[in-house]
């Protein structure tokens, strides 16, 4: 597979040996231009990154014929792929006075010529702030949605996907499910052992979780020591069973070897009824956690109310 690896910035490098390097072509590049601001103009109508990228590729390929693309920016967890990944490929990475903004790729049957990689660099160029505005917005919807000390998503977002998730559950006629978790003796943590090491606690417990519910499922921290994990299309039995798990992994975290620190969680678990406002099933799933810290504490509680 042939690979040509660029960097599109102020400074352009060509980092695949045995290939010669891309000279501009000028005419290329002045017929171009035009072309270049018009894609500018089009990709600043959206900030979404998927939509963007789709946007870009369909302006790319009225100049140059390619099978696919991708594009990754792990900073926001930006993975995309359009078309299908063929044999040769060219890479670039994006930069805008070195600031990094990821990864494109471009895929086909056969190699690109040198007036194509060209073309491709100097639209690409037309890319990069229009993608930068989306990514800094992505950004910013992101940190406002996330709680800042353990990653997963804050009281924001669970309002609002509590509602969205209520909204398609009753139009579809599909279970809905949640579980609340709150850390039992969290208050004796912080005062036995500092808020700095509580603070490593929320971080584990939250990670531990989130690897442990399925992709589908949403966790948020809603609380000091209290996440809600919402599960579309999962009746109180999976429910159930997932908060199991959950709870198991919590009760087996060693975080400090040196620390005689046990960590534990109590859960209430419920699933929506018909009809039923986002208060109400709040409230049973509060009451399920009351029980569960009630009888003991370490447990998972299922509402079993009229």
């Amino acid at each position: 597979m042939d690979t040509y690896s660029q960097s599109v910035s102020a400074n352009r490098s060509n980092d695949t040996p045995h290939l010669p390097k891309i000279q501009d072509n000028a005419d290329a590049i002045d017929e171009l231009e035009p072309k270049r601001l018009e894609l500018a103009s089009i990709l600043q109508k959206t900030l979404e990154p998927k939509e963007l990228v789709a946007l870009f590729a369909r302006e790319l390929g009225k100049y140059i014929p390619f099978d696919g693309l991708t594009y990754n920016f792990q900073t926001l967890n930006v993975d995309i792929q359009l078309g299908d990944l063929t044999q040769h490929k060219c890479s670039y990475d994006l930069m805008v006075t070195d600031e990094q903004l990821g990864n494109i790729n471009l895929h086909r049957e056969v190699p690109f010529q040198e007036r194509e990689l060209a073309i491709a660099e100097n639209m690409l160029a037309g890319l990069l702030y229009p993608l930068r505005n989306t990514l800094l917005y992505q950004h910013a919807l992101q940190s406002a949605t996330t709680d800042p000390l353990t990653g997963v998503k804050n009281r924001t977002a669970m309002e609002t996907s509590m509602k969205r998730e209520m909204g398609l559950a009753k139009r579809h006629n599909t279970p809905l499910s949640f579980i609340l978790l709150d850390l039992d003796h969290f208050k004796s943590i912080n005062d036995r052992f500092g808020h700095l090491i509580g603070d490593q606690v929320l971080r584990a417990v939250a990670k531990v979780a989130e690897e442990t519910i399925r992709d589908s499922d949403i966790i948020f921290r809603f609380g000091g020591e209290e996440f809600l994990v919402l599960l579309s299309g999962t009746k109180i039995s999976g429910a159930t069973l997932l908060a199991e798990r959950v709870r198991s992994k919590i009760e087996q975290l060693q975080i400090f070897s040196d620390l005689k620190l046990r960590i534990t969680a109590s859960m209430g678990v419920v699933t929506l009824r018909e009809d039923e406002s986002d208060e109400a099933v709040f409230k049973r799933a509060d009451a399920a956690l009351y029980k569960a810290k009630h009888n003991g504490r370490n447990q998972v509680v299922i509402d079993d109310s009229a």
